[in-house]
């Protein structure tokens, strides 16, 4: 029984070279709208909101941490580039794990890649409707009679169990005003209901599934036209913000630089990290790039390289508008432009948001349904799941999967549940990539367009572990006791899971000469799942579990390696 079964990259391009020209997926796709991609997914609610509370935690100096997180994740983008260009099909992490580690390891990715994308799109939609919301609020029509916006009913955008849970919480402290006016006790009381049943779903973050499920069904082609025109508008966006914003900067805010030290920079990073995943949904695209070994890695550095200039330049209008500490609200853009009185531009960047998530909704959308199908090829999931619609050469059924997997979810979920378990699925990913790539950093026999710059870890990898962990012994003993010490702290097994890899990586970098840019990526990664809450671990424990069994019970007996498939 062998679960590391390997596929050999040889196979797959020669697989791929006798598809051409056959029912494939179509090429239409070049470095420029690769780029656009990974702009439309990267550039979404970050921009739009936890920029503003990573500079309230910072201060001006988060610039820092934009381009520190920028590095992180060029780090994994090396190794997905490096990868992208060796094995050029539509599998992403998936496949990459399945050539470096094998299959049982190629399916528990693909199985937590469902976190990102799938389930991450419950997060987009859902944030995407509140988005909506509040831009037909800010509608002001008198013409037609719409002084005062267009307020939808409370029961229209939120999910049944969230006004559930709001109307219980009212109910039981009466006392408490503030709960018998939140938008879950008032859709609760308001709902109309329908045989018996108070009827109360997200209608907004419904439609704008539907309606990206459909585009993407349609093609490539129109999804790369749709993908390019919302980025346009955009960046458009944003330079108007960046230009306007620039003749309001008062630099006496920009002191003092960094008002609450290292620390308080570090206290955004996860915030600010998430506010970069996405680039790594253009991978899966490779199939319907027309040079993917040339194009991928290009479009994924170009669209870090591109949004990390467009942070760094927003965070320090945003801090030199209005004084950091000011900055902790929900939509700091609007919030700093209506500081200086600009209250139009308010109305523009609220426009930009609904656009920007919906582009990010897209792109997800677009890399979920190519998972499946590359697991579908392997014989990991039934054969209809690989099906290509004859029209419009896009994985049909896979699509309309995922459009109903993301679908029926946000009737009953509410944001919170899944934005963690979204997060330790991606890092989780990222970690794989960077150790496949060590993994073959050895093989010198395989084809490479692009390769990780090497550098050897030999002597750095350990070094930085002797300093980090002597610094904290020395000077931040009580705060390595607490986090890091599982016996005093059942919320600290994260950490000390990250410090026994670190010197698990120190020592093989010693011994096997590691390539230094994929050890930081996988540490990089792994500090930052360490920062998520153990319960979201347990949690996506639980979700691997799971898709172990199904592995077990389906997968493995109908796996195209599995050498009874091969005589039968």
């Amino acid at each position: 029984m062998s679960l590391f079964r390997k596929k050999n990259i040889h196979q797959i391009l020669k697989t791929v070279e006798a598809n051409e020209g056959s029912s494939t997926l179509k090429k239409h796709l070049r470095v420029r709208d690769l780029t656009a991609f990974g702009i439309a997914a990267i550039i979404g609610a970050g921009i739009f909101s936890t920029i503003g509370q990573a500079s309230a935690a910072g201060g001006p100096g988060v610039v820092f941490l934009f381009v520190f997180t920028a590095i992180a994740c060029g780090f994994a983008a090396f190794c997905y580039a490096e990868f992208a260009s060796m094995v050029p099909v539509s599998g992403s992490a998936y496949t990459y794990s399945y050539v470096a580690f094998g299959e049982l390891f190629a399916w528990i990715i693909g199985w937590a890649l469902i976190m990102e994308y799938a389930i991450g799109n419950i997060v987009v939609a859902i944030s995407w409707s509140g988005y909506f919301a509040s831009l037909l609020d800010h509608i002001h029509l008198p013409f037609w009679g719409l002084q005062n916006g267009i307020h939808l009913p409370e029961w229209s955008g939120i999910d049944y169990f969230s006004a559930q849970r709001a109307y219980d919480a009212a109910i039981a402290n009466p006392a408490d005003a503030s709960l018998l006016q939140s938008e879950g006790y008032l859709a609760w009381i308001g709902a109309p209901v329908i045989a018996g049943i108070k009827f109360i779903l997200d209608i907004p973050a419904l439609v704008i599934n539907v309606l990206i499920t459909w585009l993407v069904y349609r093609g490539i082609k129109e999804t790369r036209n749709a993908s390019n025109i919302m980025v346009v508008i955009k960046l458009a966006v944003v330079a108007l913000v960046i230009g306007c914003g620039f003749f309001y900067v008062n630099t006496a805010n920009w002191s003092p630089f960094m008002p609450e030290g290292v620390a308080g920079i570090l206290a955004g990073v996860s915030a600010v990290f998430f506010a970069y995943i996405g680039f790594d949904a253009i991978s899966t695209t490779a199939e319907e790039c027309h040079d993917p070994q040339r194009d991928l890695p290009r479009g994924m550095m170009y669209s870090i390289i591109i949004c990390t200039v467009l942070y760094v330049l927003i965070a320090l209008v945003l801090t030199g508008m209005v004084n950091y500490k000011n900055l902790a609200v929900d939509d700091p853009l609007a919030f700093a432009f209506s500081e200086v009185g600009l209250n139009w531009i308010s109305g523009v960047i609220a426009i930009s948001a609904v656009v920007a998530m919906a582009s990010v909704l897209l792109v997800f959308q677009m890399g979920q349904p190519r998972i499946w199908m590359s697991m579908s090829r392997d014989g990991l999931l039934p054969k209809r799941f690989a099906s290509i619609h004859p029209k419009f050469g896009t994985p049909g059924f896979s699509t309309i999967i995922t459009g109903v997997l993301v679908g029926v979810p946000i009737l009953f979920i509410d944001l919170n549940t899944v934005v963690d378990l979204c997060s330790i699925g991606t890092l989780f990913a990222f970690i794989l990539v960077c150790g496949g790539v060590l993994m073959l950093q050895s093989n010198k026999d395989l084809p490479r367009k692009f390769k990780v710059p090497y550098i050897n870890g030999k002597i750095i990898v350990p070094v930085l572990f002797v300093i980090l962990t002597g610094y904290l012994f020395k000077y931040q003993s009580g705060w390595f006791n607490d986090n890091v010490n599982p016996l005093v702290n059942t919320d600290a097994i994260p950490m000390f899971i990250f410090f026994v890899v670190f010197l698990a990586m120190a020592i093989a970098s010693i011994l096997k000469n590691l390539s230094l840019i994929p050890v930081l990526g996988m540490l990089t990664c792994l500090y930052l799942m360490a920062q998520i809450h153990i319960k979201n671990w347990i949690g996506f424990t639980v979700w691997l579990i799971i898709g172990l069994v199904i592995y077990f019970s389906y997968s493995y007996r109908h796996s195209k390696l599995n050498a009874s498939n091969f005589t039968n």
